[in-house]
């Protein structure tokens, strides 16, 4: 196994850094951020995740050992893969990603390549309580929600005019069910007041 690599990073193809290691180029698979980091024929250390396929031996590299943990704890989510656990590190530092995931924010986790409302959902699912920081009502929000209400005419009326399943379910969340459909939109649409 390959823990790490550390040689002159010959060039930069793609999103794949050349690191040239006594004579040999290794292609080590990065985020944007890090490849950005480093200098073509600056020596590098990188962190390495080998992912060995049957019709792939890839290598994915970072700078900090903190990045690979979270990259790893990324691909323990159910359906998220390599390329997937890439991009959500690419939407900023690993305490960005790790305070998305605590927080619930699935906006933020779906503006990674290749995120879905679905994937966001299941990240902050698996690993708001892994992630080392407290997680927030939002995120218990999603791991406790049994799905809307179907024959809740309020949160129909709420997807009507565009919010999403989890965003009218949230609306609604601490209006009183017994007032009238259309009280309870209105009060949803201010904000609950």
């Amino acid at each position: 196994m390959i823990a790490t690599l550390e040689g002159i990073v010959s060039e930069k193809i793609g999103q794949q850094a050349v690191v040239l290691i006594a004579g040999v180029g290794y292609g080590v698979l990065t985020t944007l951020n890090n490849l950005d980091r480093v200098t073509t024929g600056e020596k590098t250390k990188f962190y390495i995740h080998e992912n060995i396929k049957e019709e792939a031996h890839d290598l994915f590299g970072f700078l900090l050992l903190d990045d690979k943990k979270l990259f790893e704890q990324l691909l323990s989510v159910k359906n998220v893969g390599p390329k997937v656990a890439m991009s959500v590190l690419d939407i900023g530092s690993a305490n960005d990603v790790r305070a998305a995931i605590a927080s619930g924010d699935v906006k933020r986790l779906q503006t990674a390549k290749g995120v879905g409302k679905r994937a966001a959902e299941q990240i902050v699912v698996e690993l708001r309580d892994k992630v080392g920081l407290i997680s927030t009502d939002s995120a218990e929000d999603i791991v406790t929600r049994g799905g809307i209400d179907t024959q809740d005419e309020a949160a129909q009326a709420l997807m009507s005019l565009g919010y999403s399943e989890l965003d009218a379910m949230l609306a609604l969340k601490n209006i009183d069910p017994s007032q009238s459909t259309e009280n309870r939109v209105k009060q949803a649409l201010k904000g609950g007041i």
